[in-house]
């Protein structure tokens, strides 16, 4: 049986990327046999694990340590395709999911502070990655990007041949994020967190608060000026600094922070809008699973998910990721018909299934490895 190798630094059967890892995996074991390299899993059926040595010292060392020992692994093991979710250089096919990191640090140099953007050019880890990402992109046969925002980037910083580079969007579980789930989940949810029925709910989902636009989201909600507005936030991080802000706005008795949830289907179910004012997001899988739920979106163009969205139908994109009035305004717009732009934002969602990202996936690698 022809052999597939996959690179994959951490593995977990519950991770968005490793879902969708998985879903791919299973169309294809029954006509390959697959290896994962890894420097951490869970097992998983059907499926061979190498554990790649890495250094943990310091972030930049990970990423180095990780990319030489999984290329040395697959050199001596080789197979028909490998095929990497990380900055590797070693591949046969690379799925950008991570995005393009060049763009990433021309977004930040826009906007930090002049050491902060110094600092760019000398912290290890940028001038790393920017290096993985010159040779990966350069020498990998086929590159996977999750939107034409990320397509365009690459082209844009490295020159790659727009041949070179196919679309998948991610893919989204359509039983789990359901508008079904607001029967079941939306009293509970509400209840529990004490918030009124008749409360318009605003969520937010994402870790890494300053480069998803929290700040934006906060400073926002001093200028709707509705009473009957809270705002859920979960992800993980320092919560600080945002808690602060809402306290300075006098909006800190709308806003509810919450840690990571397992089981986020349930407070999908008691939203009424989405709003992730992200600075740079390859591709929101929060924003795709908040429309499958049935909840219009409020993001930005620098969201590769905004290109599922067409203004005013399933929710709204804006141009500026700081600017936070723009932001009131279409909060205020969206509330006015949430009912109609959900049920628009479920049918544009149910074209994006991970059983049907996976197939195109699978579809792609089959060309390149024929059994």
């Amino acid at each position: 049986m022809d052999k597939l190798f996959f690179i994959k630094k951490r593995f977990s059967p519950h991770g968005g990327g490793e879902n969708y890892m998985n879903t791919l995996i299973s169309r294809l074991k029954n006509d390959y046999e697959i290896t994962v390299f890894s420097s951490e899993w869970a097992p998983a059926e059907g499926v061979v694990f190498e554990k790649v040595p890495v250094s943990n010292m310091w972030s930049f060392l990970s990423a180095a340590t990780f990319n030489e020992n999984a290329c040395k692994m697959v050199g001596k093991a080789r197979s028909h395709c490998t095929i990497s979710f990380e900055r590797t250089t070693c591949q046969d096919i690379y799925r950008a999911g991570e995005g393009c990191h060049a763009e990433w640090l021309e977004i930040r140099s826009r906007i930090e502070p002049f050491l902060k953007r110094l600092s760019f050019t000398i912290n290890p880890l940028h001038i790393l990655l920017l290096d993985l990402e010159k040779r990966l992109f350069s020498d990998t046969g086929l590159i996977i990007a999750n939107s034409k925002m990320v397509k365009d980037n690459i082209i844009k910083h490295y020159a790659v041949p727009s041949e070179k580079i196919s679309i998948i969007y991610n893919g989204v579980d359509l039983s789990r994020f359901s508008p079904e789930n607001k029967v079941r989940w939306r009293g509970e949810i509400r209840k529990g967190l004490a918030i009124p029925e008749d409360s318009k709910v605003l969520l937010f989902v994402g870790s890494g608060f300053k480069r998803k636009g929290l700040k934006t989201f906060i400073d926002s909600l001093s200028l709707i000026r509705l009473d009957n507005v809270k705002v859920l936030v979960i992800g993980k991080g320092d919560t600080g600094e945002y808690k602060a802000a809402a306290k300075r706005y006098g909006v800190h008795d709308k806003v509810i922070f919450l840690n990571p949830q397992k089981e986020i289907e349930r407070f999908y179910a008691a939203a009424d809008l989405f709003v992730l004012p992200t600075l740079y997001d390859p591709f929101s899988n929060a924003t795709l699973e908040a429309m499958a739920a049935g909840i219009p979106v409020i993001t930005t163009g620098n969201n590769g998910a905004s290109e599922l969205i067409e203004d005013g139908l399933e929710g709204f994109t804006m141009d500026d990721p700081l600017d936070s009035r723009v932001l009131a305004e279409k909060i205020k717009l969206a509330l006015d018909d949430t009912a109609i732009m959900g049920e628009r934002a479920r049918a544009r969602a149910e074209r994006f299934s991970i059983e049907k990202a996976a197939g195109e996936f699978a579809g792609i690698i089959k060309k390149v490895a024929p059994t």
